[in-house]
């Protein structure tokens, strides 16, 4: 039922990167992608949580629900579809600063992380569409195209990923590019620590200097508690284009 043809995948990846030029990064997920994926026929939620301590409190355009103090809640629901492909849909919310909650619209997202031994090289792809309340995108109907590239070496992980970012709606402009990175050391049978870095470079044919995008800093632990795996953090903003301090906490739960 979950068995896919490498014709089939061929053309998949095709168009994944024919939409990287149709395709804004998402701030309800702060996560660098790594080879983790459901197996077939395996779901679970991942709840992404994250509140900006300290960020701007001005809107930069009109509608738009400035960071400062802001929480956001998504819960991500996992499908495993095969060996190679998971399936995710993500609905999104935030608690204002008058203790408001809104439903800010969703994602879907397919992944493909391609065969790989435990240890070594892997690399994926990832790609999601949806559509997003004005209060957090200023162009909602938005897409994303995501390079996987990592490498598991003894008790180190590291993973790269490269976003390419645009929107379907008309005056969105030129798709944008961010760049990630995860560098984990296994401190223990189930804990990490580690760094994330979260940066964005501007327009993918012209990147803009160090101090015009937001670019943030994490320092992280990845563990388990009671069979939930978590990812913890607090983010430093690197210039005064970013948030100066934010935090974010992912759980998973696996069925």
């Amino acid at each position: 039922m979950y068995k896919i043809s490498a014709r089939i995948l061929k053309g998949f990846i095709l168009c994944l990167t024919l939409q990287a030029f149709l395709v804004h990064g998402a701030s309800e997920e702060i996560q660098v992608y790594t080879d983790d994926k459901e197996e077939a026929g395996e779901y679970s939620i991942d709840w992404h949580n994250n509140y900006v301590i300290s960020g701007r409190s001005t809107a930069q355009y009109a509608g738009e629900q400035a960071p400062n103090h802001i929480y956001r809640l998504t819960p991500e629901f996992n499908l495993g579809l095969s060996d190679t492909l998971e399936l995710g849909i993500y609905l999104l919310s935030t608690r204002n600063t008058d203790g408001q909650w809104n439903g800010d619209g969703f994602k879907a997202r397919l992944k493909y992380i391609a065969p790989h031994q435990s240890e070594g090289m892997y690399w994926g792809l990832n790609f999601e569409t949806g559509k997003q309340a004005l209060a957090v995108s200023q162009y909602p109907r938005d897409a994303e195209l995501k390079a996987i590239l990592g490498w598991n070496l003894n008790n180190w992980m590291v993973a790269f990923n490269l976003n390419t970012d645009g929107s379907f709606n008309s005056g969105s402009g030129k798709p944008t590019e961010d760049i990630d990175f995860k560098i984990n050391y296994k401190v223990a049978e189930k804990t990490q620590l580690g760094i994330e870095s979260y940066s964005q470079l501007g327009a993918y044919n012209h990147f803009d200097g160090f101090s015009s995008n937001s670019k943030v800093l994490y320092a992280v632990v990845d563990s388990e508690v009671l069979g939930h795996e978590f990812n913890a953090g607090i983010g430093r903003g690197m210039n005064d284009a970013s948030d100066k301090w934010v935090l974010k906490f992912i759980v998973n739960s696996r069925f």
